[in-house]
């Protein structure tokens, strides 16, 4: 069933005035000193239709780290450059353990459970250093046009930041390049994964941003096929396994879209052949998901009656 955005425009402020609620019951990401710095008690969401339309509500327009969302995207771009390849590398099951892991690893002889863990974002990253000229400025240039903004950008504040805390990146990188699954210097890997890591963008532009996932890799706003055919169906059965750090299967179960959370308190979320949908809430539940954010999605997928099963 086609659903129009303005139609979702009133079910989307009566979720931003009860998101209020749900303030103060998490917690600010604190291992990355500049995001423990944000106002917690700010909700945005929007959601973007195949046809264009843009419905939103709360602070939707307000630029945000995207952090780990930014996974999705780099692993499109890693396969461009080396398709079918790349899982010779990373695999494609849930991990089991924390999302910054060094034992799987281990357990794995250096080959990372999925893209979405932080060793196998590494690894991601390592293939576009290896193969991008300008690895940074080919992430923001691929969110750019997306998102069909250029208010998108690294926040380099937040990166510096990260990169200051970052010694676990550092140790998996380490760990990554004695089991030889890491072509380039480590810590020119953590780098640029930490950059990526540092987009900025608003829930209006992450939504707009997502929408070729939600169109068989086709931005719907240009016609230009984006990903190739079939592409984003395994992209987004990834996302639905493993998108939500510990949490995948209970989001998978109370949301049923495939999704991707990251720990500045953003949510991307797909409706196969209808929408892409962003969410903000900067504080965070145990398991590194935004508080008011999962519980507008799950309101919004059963109201809306979004979900893939």
């Amino acid at each position: 069933m086609t659903i129009a955005a303005e139609e979702l425009a009133p079910l989307l402020a009566e979720i931003a005035a009860e998101a209020s609620g749900r303030f103060g019951e998490g917690r600010l990401h604190a291992t990355i000193p500049r995001l423990a710095q944000v106002d917690p008690n700010q909700f945005g969401i929007a959601v973007a239709t195949l046809d264009g339309g843009i419905a939103k509500a709360g602070a939707a327009d307000v630029p945000f780290s995207i952090q780990s969302i930014s996974k999705v995207f780099s692993l499109c771009l890693a396969l461009d450059y080396l398709g079918e390849d790349l899982w010779e590398r990373v695999g494609r099951n849930p991990s089991g353990l924390r999302f910054n892991s060094l034992t799987r690893i281990e357990q794995e002889q250096g080959r990372p459970m999925n893209p979405f863990v932080n060793p196998g974002a590494l690894v991601v990253a390592d293939c576009l250093v290896d193969r991008a000229a300008t690895p940074i400025h080919t992430m923001i240039g691929l969110l750019r046009r997306l998102a069909h903004s250029n208010r998108v950008s690294c926040d380099y504040e937040v990166a510096k930041s990260e990169l200051s805390m970052a010694f676990r990146n550092y140790a998996a990188a380490a760990l990554l390049k004695e089991y030889g699954n890491l072509r380039g210097e480590p810590r020119a890997v953590v780098h640029a994964y930490t950059h990526f890591c540092a987009a900025r963008m608003s829930c209006v532009e992450l939504a707009r941003a997502a929408l070729p996932l939600a169109n068989e890799g086709r931005d719907p706003v240009t016609g230009a096929q984006i990903l190739p055919p079939g592409r984003s169906r395994r992209v987004n059965s990834l996302m639905l396994t493993c998108g939500l750090y510990d949490a995948a299967g209970d989001f998978a179960y109370r949301v049923g879209l495939p999704a991707k959370s990251g720990v500045g308190g953003g949510i991307m979320a797909i409706v196969p052949n209808r929408m892409a949908i962003a969410v903000w809430s900067p504080e965070l539940d145990p398991l590194g998901n935004s508080v008011a954010g999962f519980a507008a999605l799950e309101r919004l997928a059963r109201d809306a009656d979004l979900s893939v099963f």
